[in-house]
Order: C-alpha cells, then structure tokens, then sequence
C-alpha cells in the first residue's frame, strides 16, 4: 500500500478580496507593479475556498460585500490563520471604524480610492514586521549549531502531529538517533570537530527526508528525532536506511549512527500515554541498535502486520559506506 502526503499549500503573497471587478483590477495591477505574487477573489466565501488551499503572506479586502462581508472573513483569518496580515480597504469608513477593524484583528487600514504609494508603504512595513517574527520564532525554536528543530519545539509540537494522525487516519513514526562514540571522537579531536559532525548530521537529515512533511530535531546533545508522516513502516524503514548510508559516506570513520525506529499506535483514550510510550519504544530500540553492534537501526515490533512481516524482531538494518550522490 502506498501513502501519499497532501501537497503543500501554493505559496502567494497577497490575497486580494472584492465585490467589484474594476477594485479588483485596480488592485491586481498595483500588486503587480510592486513585483508581488496575488489572486483575486470576488466575496467573502470565495476568498475563505482560496485560503484552504494557498498560503498567504497578506490579504487586502474590502469591507462592504455580500454573503459574508470583511469583518466576517477578517475573523475568519485570524482564527485560522493568525500569522496572515490584513490591510481592509474599504470607502465606507463610516459604517466600520479604523478602530473596529483594528480590534478585530486587522494590520491596517486604508480608504478608498486608495493611494498607491500609500499601499506600498502599508505592505513594506508589514513585510519587515513579518520577518522580524519569522526570524524570531526562527531563534526560539531552532537549534544554532544545526539549524533543526530544538527539543522546546520537539515538545511542542508533538502532541499536535500524532493528534492529527490519529484524527485523519494516517501513520506517523518516530525515529530516533544517536551518534555512536560521539565522546570517544570530541576527546580524540575536540568539540569544534564534534560541532562539525553535528552540523553534517543535520544536513544529512535534511537531504535524506521530505522537506516541510518530515520533522527533524536536535534532541539534546549528540541526539536526534524526526517525525515520519504518511509513510507505510517499510517506506519509513527506507528512511533510516538511507540516513545510515549517507552518513557512512561521509569522513567521520571513527563514528557511527545507531537508530531506533517506533511507530505511534492508538491504543486507549489517553494520547500522552500513547506518547510516552511510543518515545520509550523508540528509545529502547536505539539501544539495541547501541547493544547490537552500533550503526544500525533496529525496529519496534509493536503492531508488526502482516503486510511487512519479513522484518523479524530485532530486525537490524547496518550500512557499508556508498558513495555520496
């Protein structure tokens, strides 16, 4: 059986929302001279489709529209996609106030016929305020030395990911890492070597996994994680496989990667025990990966189907060293 992951959403700058085409227009050929990405959208309904299946950095709406108006689709926004900003444009400033739209959750506010010049400043200032939290929250959830995710986030997040899983019914695993002889090898070369070998782990990871599908972590120290969505056991096998191989390729001889592989099962009404468990499996076949040899990886049994039943218990996955492609 194969699994496929949903695509991501296209990425557009700017959602633009309006009853009447000539705004529209108007709006579309400014954005356009600016160099930013849009679509239009007639109404409030019709912008609310685009949104579930495009990610915006900002939407411009107008305020006054049938069915459902800006402030409706401004709640919208801001319950479902808080990091969107949103300019209203409207020439009824008398029925909703700039403070209204404010309090709702706007970024700003401009009138109609609206100054182009005062548009652009509008978005630029938004553009670097968006950046300045991107970059933020880049700093408190990322690990420096590797640029993955940090054990704050893996944390974080993790209840989120296997909630989803389990809600729309798909597999996720959990594939835990660690650096074989990682204290034997900062003695022989010292820590910047070590910080190297932890800077090309993560590389690695990023080159071996699905980029904005599978989620990569710096656990701690010489450790790592990743989340493995969507994949059937065998496919994510194939992922540790080819984590080793690229690894064995590379010139750190003196160390190895030994990795556990465990898979997320619903079993009983409590998630965070299902949560506890499953690191604890994962964690206990890493070190059969450690007690076996080392370098390799070693799967949890739990819920071994018949569909892969050639994989025994204590299945054992080593690499030899291929060539880098």
């Amino acid at each position: 059986m194969t699994i496929s992951n949903p695509d991501p959403k296209t990425p557009i700058d700017v959602l633009i929302v309006d009853d009447d085409p000539l705004v529209l227009d108007l709006l579309g050929m400014t954005l356009d001279s600016f160099g930013l990405t849009f679509l239009p959208a007639q109404n409030g309904r019709e912008a609310i489709d685009l949104l579930k299946t495009n990610s915006f950095s900002l939407v411009i709406s107008d305020m006054m529209m049938p069915e459902v108006d800006g402030m409706e689709l401004l709640k919208h926004i801001k319950t479902n996609y808080p990091r969107t900003g949103v300019i209203v444009v409207t020439g009824y400033t008398g029925i909703f106030s700039y403070t209204d739209v404010i309090r709702a959750g706007a970024s700003d506010f401009i009138s109609k016929p609206f100054n182009a010049d005062e548009l652009e400043a509008k978005i630029n200032r938004l553009q670097r305020e968006q950046k300045m939290l991107n970059d933020l929250e880049h700093l408190s959830n990322c690990d420096p030395l590797t640029d993955l995710y940090n054990r704050r986030t893996f944390d974080a997040r993790l209840e989120e990911e296997v909630r989803r899983a389990f809600r729309q019914n798909y597999p996720i695993f959990l594939l835990m890492i660690d650096v074989d002889h990682f204290k034997t090898f900062n003695d022989l070369y010292g820590h910047q070597a070590g910080d190297q070998v932890l800077t090309d782990i993560g590389r690695i990871l990023k080159k071996c996994t699905r980029q904005d599908v599978d989620l990569l972590f710096r656990y701690g120290g010489d450790e790592f994680a990743v989340f493995i969505p969507y994949l059937t056991r065998p496919q994510a096998i194939k992922v540790g496989e080819r984590i080793l191989e690229f690894f064995a390729a590379s010139p750190y001889t003196q160390t190895g990667l030994s990795l556990g592989l465990a898979q997320f099962t619903q079993i009983g009404d409590s998630l965070n025990r299902v949560i506890a468990d499953t690191i604890t499996r994962a964690d206990r076949a890493l070190y059969r990966a450690k007690n076996q040899g080392r370098n390799r990886l070693v799967c949890d049994q739990l819920n071994l189907t018949a569909s892969n039943s050639e994989f025994q218990e204590n299945d054992q996955f080593s690499s030899d060293k291929p060539e880098l492609s």
